[in-house]
């Protein structure tokens, strides 16, 4: 397992992260991704582990609080100093006017029940989830720089932001010498290459690293789609809450994109979901790909997306399988790429 720099920060995380979102599962949107009991999770932790993925990335949201707190029971036989441990907050937790946001008073509140759910002291990453266009940066990045001088937060990180709210985070953080945000967590997959337009040229220009949410496009890239056979009736792609909260993929588009990473596993022998996994690593700015699995089968498929490397011809035949139409003005800038070099 390679490790890798969290964007300009001294910290390494593996290239690979566990996503706990079907640990604890409540409700029918977690409940479709899948159900892991809890001896099942502590199997898949100690697994990780052995493997050198020794991150695990969850949120206070997901199952209502209780994906936190069945990672914690699964992680406690280890050593918390082998453990890096990523959660989230901003979305809605409570029906209190202020349970939701990005507020000095819900950070607070939010950190600190994650911390006692998690079983620990200190969070080693912690990410915004959503931007709160309510909240002044300046009080949410104060917040956040005191929570990590009081050493409850060791980096802080942000998700699902635009280019102007990252930017606009990142220069009060300079303004003032608070602690800036070295990650962005991110949808970015074969089937959704948008992260690539405005947000990766930000990122390498202000080293930012990526966690890349969903690298499997919503599950669209496990193996199991076919052009022939269309979606499995158990994908949790036949359910509505699933597929109307998640990126939106035209059918052709898929089918396009599949065919060609046929193509590259027959010739590497390794799975789709391998080479999608793999050709992200190869992409600049990104530090690691959360990775999912309902079970030891999946999750032992998943790891082996590391240790080999696309050929340069395999990774330009992904590429034009994947390639769409850019917006505005990214295909006028395209233009002019002697002066205005898109990163990949």
């Amino acid at each position: 397992m390679e490790y890798r720099q969290l964007g300009k920060s001294g910290f390494k995380v593996p290239e690979l992260c566990f996503g706990a979102g079907t640990f604890g599962t409540k409700g029918e949107f977690f409940e479709a991704w899948g159900k892991t009991s809890e001896d099942e999770a502590k199997r898949i932790i100690d697994i990780c582990m052995d493997a050198g993925l020794n991150f695990f990335d969850t949120a206070d949201i997901y199952s209502n609080g209780g994906s936190e707190t069945a990672l914690g029971k699964a992680i406690k036989h280890h050593k918390r100093k082998d453990v890096l441990i990523s959660t989230k907050s901003t979305f809605r937790f409570g029906d209190g006017p202020n349970d939701v946001g990005s507020s000095r008073y819900h950070l607070i509140q939010s950190v600190q029940r994650s911390l006692k759910r998690l079983g620990t002291d200190y969070i080693d990453v912690y990410h915004l989830h959503g931007f709160d266009a309510t909240t002044p940066v300046e009080e949410t990045l104060n917040t956040l720089d005191k929570m990590v001088r009081e050493g409850m937060i060791r980096y802080i990180a942000c998700s699902n932001f635009s280019g102007w709210h990252l930017m606009k985070s990142l220069s009060v953080s300079e303004r003032y010498g608070w602690s800036k945000y070295v990650g962005h967590q991110v949808y970015y997959s074969l089937v959704g290459r948008d992260y690539e337009w405005e947000l990766m040229p930000l990122a390498v220009d202000q080293g930012v690293g990526a966690l890349v949410w969903s690298p499997l496009g919503w599950g669209r890239l496990t193996g199991r789609i076919r052009r022939e056979t269309g979606i499995p009736k158990d994908s949790r792609l036949n359910t509505k809450v699933v597929v109307d909260i998640g990126p939106q993929v035209p059918e052709e588009y898929l089918y396009k994109v599949v065919d060609a990473l046929d193509e590259v596993a027959e010739e590497t022998g390794k799975t789709v979901a391998q080479i999608a996994l793999n050709w992200l690593l190869r992409r600049p700015t990104v530090s690691t790909l959360i990775i999912g699995a309902r079970n030891e089968e999946q999750l032992k498929a998943n790891l082996g997306a590391v240790g080999w490397k696309l050929t340069p011809e395999q990774i330009a035949k992904l590429d034009e399988a994947s390639k769409v139409p850019l917006g505005y003005p990214y295909w006028h800038q395209a233009q002019f790429a002697e002066r205005n070099p898109f990163p990949v």
